[in-house]
């Protein structure tokens, strides 16, 4: 039915996350319908990424080239604080925020015994390392905010206790124009455990 090269396309497309049978045959004729610079373009830059892009040798975040991502060879950014993700997407939401000034530390997953994913699968050790070696004052667990998250988070904080660093770790609740008969017991009684004054 299909050329070899247009179903080779489409069979690879169909293995990006997200992306199905249809939606990879879609993309596929879409990419016949566009002038050729257009799609070389496209190839150039997916080439391009596996090429430059590395790894943080600091906090294990996207660097392109270099030794440091854009965040660690940031002067003005505060070395003693350091905030955990799981992900260096999760890097992208905290920055969007504004709120943050310290550094990362990205574990490139979270623990989960069922998947086998322990502590030796995730940056840790490196963690650790960080510490002392960067006189790290204050450590914020930014994990996701289910089982695998808070599973590591809490793991996170018994390794960092005797540390005698400050371990936070990131407030969770209910959203900005939520109702609360629709929020579940966990997000409402967090959210009652994190409340904070008013001051009129």
């Amino acid at each position: 039915m299909y050329t070899g090269s247009l179903r080779a396309l489409i069979d690879e497309l169909g293995r990006l996350p997200g992306v199905g049978p249809k939606s990879a045959q879609r993309i596929a004729f879409w990419l016949l319908k566009v002038p050729g610079e257009d799609a070389r373009r496209l190839a150039d830059a997916i080439v391009a990424v596996k090429e430059r892009t590395t790894l943080c040798e600091r906090c294990f975040n996207v660097a392109e080239s270099g030794n440091l991502c854009d965040v660690c060879a940031d002067t003005r950014r505060d070395p003693h604080v350091v905030c955990v993700v799981e992900d260096p997407r999760d890097i992208v939401a905290v920055e969007r925020t504004r709120q943050f000034r310290g550094r990362y530390h990205v574990l490139h997953g979270a623990l989960n015994p069922l998947e086998g994913i322990g502590p030796d699968q995730l940056r840790v050790r490196e963690l650790l390392g960080r510490i002392d070696a960067e006189a790290i004052t204050e450590a914020i667990l930014c994990t996701n905010p289910n089982l695998e998250g808070e599973a590591t988070a809490m793991y996170l904080a018994r390794l960092l206790a005797p540390l005698e660093i400050t371990v936070t770790r990131i407030a969770s609740g209910l959203p900005v124009g939520g109702d609360l008969e629709y929020a579940d017991e966990l997000t409402l009684g967090r959210a009652i455990e994190g409340r904070r004054a008013v001051v009129p």
